[in-house]
């Protein structure tokens, strides 16, 4: 790591400080970033109780000057911690509906109240309530893309600092997850607006195939045990092997609790049901012990050691018992009555154009993001990984399915991300890359210094974002120095 040093608070005086960041919990069937657990929007009001909205004014589209339409974006903002020359940060959301929650809790309030901050969380477009369209529409989805929300992220910058008079002030950019890119991002592209950016857990390279997510998996499975991802990737095959046999269909429609008798009429369905049991670990993995219940996720009680226990337990009976065991366990916790893996229920919810109707929850806006600017299809097509039956062709074909969009296509676009951004090429200052070593983004993130003006921190140990979440006694001490690392960071930066 680079060796920095650090100035005192009290050099901070007349800086403000953006901060980007967004994790949050979304249905399962949701693409790319996984979500593990069902939040609601009644859930994250009952958790953000005091948080009121507000809206502010964006253009449609920011590349077209013909085009005079505007929309309402949502954002909410903390004062309590303000002090007069102090510091502002605006936390903004991500690929789901941007959380209240996060203006009462989080390691960046912890950083607020240290510098006398103002805070705001941003909503990204065509997310939550933020709805710059009557539907979602392929026609209107065309206005969804990291372009666009960094754009939507200057104008608020802009207009903020001009009607605050802050429009000196000195601009930091923090986020986490697919906003982690877009901090990295708007320091690369608006350079004059943002003096800093802190990228926690941020896929920086876009990458159609990305089977190095499940090999992250499997290593974060070995981790608890080396036993572990050996008997979910022998289940795995099990199962994938049993499929072939409609006799015993029947079987695997009770044994895995499935909302309809299991008909499988082409590889898509196969796939898809495969990839919703796999996702089970995904998810699990990914968010591995991270606190996350502030946002009132359900399920943080689910681990690695959970998962890996049910899979070592003899007394469930073999490696198909026990996976199916898992599932139940999953459907459970996460009060789901049954699993229905049709891929013919997913285009219904998909396909679903209305803002009311099930396609957000479906994860229909992020799907369309990858398959028009990062793909990142995390597919079953390396050796060293503990699932089977979900290649590349089966993401890309829902490409085909949703958005009548070429495997070519998703190829073209993808090239476009790493040209328009640099993929790992990025080239700038003042940028710090935080990661998790159980986490699988890294594979797609900054885990060794770029320079001495764009270190990482890896945390051993830890999962997604876990730096950004509220401290607490049980956390390893290495996130703690995490944490406390960023800071000075800031410090540091902030005088230069």
């Amino acid at each position: 790591m680079a060796v920095l040093t650090f100035g005192s608070s009290s050099d901070l005086k007349y800086v403000l400080v953006l901060v980007l960041c967004f994790c949050l919990s979304c249905d399962a069937r949701f693409k790319g970033f996984r979500r593990f657990g069902v939040q609601s929007e009644a859930t994250q009001h009952r958790r953000g109780a005091d948080v009121v909205d507000y809206w502010f004014t964006q253009r449609l589209d920011h590349f077209n000057g013909a085009d005079t339409r505007v929309w309402k974006q949502r954002y909410f903002i903390n004062d309590s911690f303000y002090r007069p020359g102090g510091p502002v940060f605006l936390m903004i959301g991500g690929e789901g509906p941007a959380n209240p929650a996060w203006m009462q809790y989080g390691t960046w309030l912890t950083y607020a109240e240290k510098l006398g901050a103002l805070c705001f969380l941003l909503e990204h477009r065509f997310y939550g309530k933020s709805h710059p369209t009557e539907d979602l529409s392929t026609s209107n989805l065309r206005f969804l893309s990291s372009r666009q929300a960094l754009a939507d992220l200057a104008h608020f910058r802009v207009v903020v600092a001009e009607g605050r008079g802050l429009g000196a002030s000195r601009w930091v950019v923090f986020g986490g997850s697919y906003p982690g890119s877009l901090a990295a991002w708007f320091r690369l592209k608006y350079p004059h607006l943002a003096h800093a950016a802190i990228a926690t857990s941020a896929p920086i390279h876009a990458t159609v195939n990305f089977p190095e997510y499940l090999e992250v998996v499997w290593r974060s499975l070995a981790s608890y045990s080396s036993e572990c991802p050996l008997l979910v990737k022998k289940a795995s095959d099990t199962l994938s092997q049993m499929l072939k046999n409609p006799l015993l269909y029947s079987n695997i429609t009770r044994d895995f609790q499935l909302c309809s008798p299991l008909q499988l009429d082409s590889f898509m369905d196969s796939a898809h049901f495969l990839e919703a049991l796999a996702g089970n670990f995904m998810d699990v993995v990914q968010y591995n012990q991270d606190n996350r219940a502030f946002e009132g996720v359900v399920g943080t009680n689910i681990t690695i050691k959970v998962l890996c226990d049910v899979m070592a337990d003899a007394s469930l009976g073999g490696v198909y018992e026990r996976y199916a065991a898992v599932s139940r366990l999953m459907l459970h916790t996460l009060s789901q009555r049954c699993l229905d893996p049709r891929y013919s229920a997913f285009l219904h919810d998909i396909t679903n154009t209305s803002w009311s109707g099930p396609g957000p929850a479906a994860g229909r806006q992020w799907v369309y993001q990858t398959c028009t600017e990062f793909g990142f299809y995390q597919s079953t097509d390396s050796p060293n990984q503990p699932f089977t039956g979900f290649p590349l062709p089966y993401h890309l074909q829902q490409c085909e399915d949703i958005f009548n969009m070429s495997a070519g296509g998703v190829e073209v676009c993808v090239r476009d991300t790493n040209e328009c951004y640099g993929g790992y090429g990025l080239r700038a200052t003042r940028i710090v890359f935080p990661n998790g070593s159980i986490d699988p983004w890294h594979a797609l993130s900054v885990t060794q210094d770029l320079s001495t003006a764009m270190p990482a921190i890896f945390i051993k140990g830890t999962a997604h974002c876990a730096n950004m979440y509220p401290a607490r006694a049980e956390d390893l001490p290495q996130l703690g120095l995490a944490r406390d690392h960023v800071y000075l960071l800031l410090q540091q930066w902030l005088k230069e």
